[in-house]
């Protein structure tokens, strides 16, 4: 049966250091979650105390209404029934495929035909059907990911942890592996932590995604949110290489949209509902958000850079009144390196301001759910 975590005022550290500081969470049963961030943010230390395998310095940690961490309570990994696949994928070399798959199951002193149902029956869900005699070592990365899979498939978990699970595979094999989780959690209902330095996996998999910094997390919420309205601009800049920019809000009409002054020219873009205050503002701008128009509309920016990317033309460009500031541009056809182009914005989000009403409206670092 899936359970719930609850993560609250959680701190690790090691002598000064603050590898995790003050993060609280709180993860529903059979939310599929990623903890993203670069290295040394503190993602793996955290999923470590979800495991058990690291002591925490401040806060607690339950599973359901179960305390397993904290207030001089600590349970045992082996206690936690919760299943973890790790970048390496921790298989035994020595045991064939389906031995490898049935070992948890030993530990618990299944019977034979539950340990070869279960084998079979997970095996199947991976579609690794027939390999039960299979040596690990005559197995692909990819297979022996799933092999990984199927063990924790044949635990029965209530929760599962995945660190960085497909960092070792190549690019295509990558691809197919996202499916091959986002049906794994579907079959599971387990809840599931996963640990990526990767966007697009997080993006891809995950219902909600906890972004993290030194330690912190700057903002929990689900793909879409994150990337269309993100509630900071450190959250706007990792996210999906948004670029910020300077921006005067002339008008709000409190449903969502406002009419500004960017680079010289005029926009309308999206903000949080309720936001009517004029002044200075901070504006994320994607790449999708921006278009190439005739010249004299818009506002003229010089070319810096150009990458084909097959359906487009991925260009890095200046503004002309902006110099030093450098945005990026999804164009439907080249254009040359030191060239002026012009560019309007036709989609951006107002970025909330710490204190104001969108700020609290939008997200106060951390976005639970409903």
């Amino acid at each position: 049966m899936a359970l719930p975590i609850v993560l609250s005022g959680l701190s690790k550290r090691f002598g000064s250091s603050a590898a995790v500081n003050d993060v609280s969470l709180q993860i529903a049963a059979g939310e599929f979650l990623a903890l993203l961030g670069p290295s040394g943010c503190g993602k793996t230390t955290l999923l470590r105390m979800i495991a058990g395998f690291e002591t925490v310095s401040a806060g607690r940690i339950l599973f359901g209404d179960r305390l397993v961490a904290g207030e001089g309570v600590y349970v045992l990994p082996e206690e936690r029934n919760v299943a973890i696949v790790f970048q390496s994928y921790a298989l035994w070399p020595h045991m064939s495929v389906g031995e490898n798959v049935a070992y948890p199951l030993r530990v618990r002193r299944r019977t034979r035909a539950e340990r070869e149902a279960k084998v079979a029956e997970a095996l199947a869900a991976v579609d690794l059907s027939g390999f039960e005699g299979r040596r690990i070592a005559d197995l692909s990365g990819g297979q022996r990911q799933r092999v990984a899979l199927a063990r924790c498939l044949a635990m029965d978990p209530g929760i599962i942890l995945l660190d960085e699970p497909l960092a070792n595979l190549d690019v295509h094999l990558r691809a197919s592996m996202e499916e091959t989780f986002a049906r794994f959690h579907q079959r599971t209902g387990a809840t599931m932590v996963y640990v990526t330095h990767d966007q697009s996996e997080a993006m891809a998999m995950a219902t909600r995604v906890a972004v993290m910094e030194k330690g912190r997390v700057l903002e929990c919420a689900p793909p879409v949110a994150l990337y269309g309205e993100p509630a900071s601009e450190a959250v706007a800049r990792f996210i999906g290489d948004g670029r910020v920019v300077d921006a005067d809000v002339l008008s709000g009409d409190g449903a969502g949209r406002c009419r500004i002054r960017l680079l010289g020219t005029e926009a309308e873009i999206r903000c949080a509902p309720g936001r009517t205050l004029r002044g200075p503002g901070r504006v994320c701008l994607r790449a999708e958000g921006l278009e190439l128009a005739p010249p004299g509309d818009g506002f003229a920016a010089k070319v810096l850079a150009a990458s084909f990317k097959g359906a487009h033309t991925r260009l890095s460009v200046e503004p002309s009144a902006a110099p030093g500031v450098a945005l990026s541009v999804a164009s439907p056809r080249p254009a040359a390196v030191g060239s002026t182009v012009w560019l309007r914005a036709v989609d951006g989000w107002l970025l909330p301001r710490p204190g104001d009403a969108a700020a609290a409206t939008v997200g106060e670092g951390i976005r639970e759910l409903a």
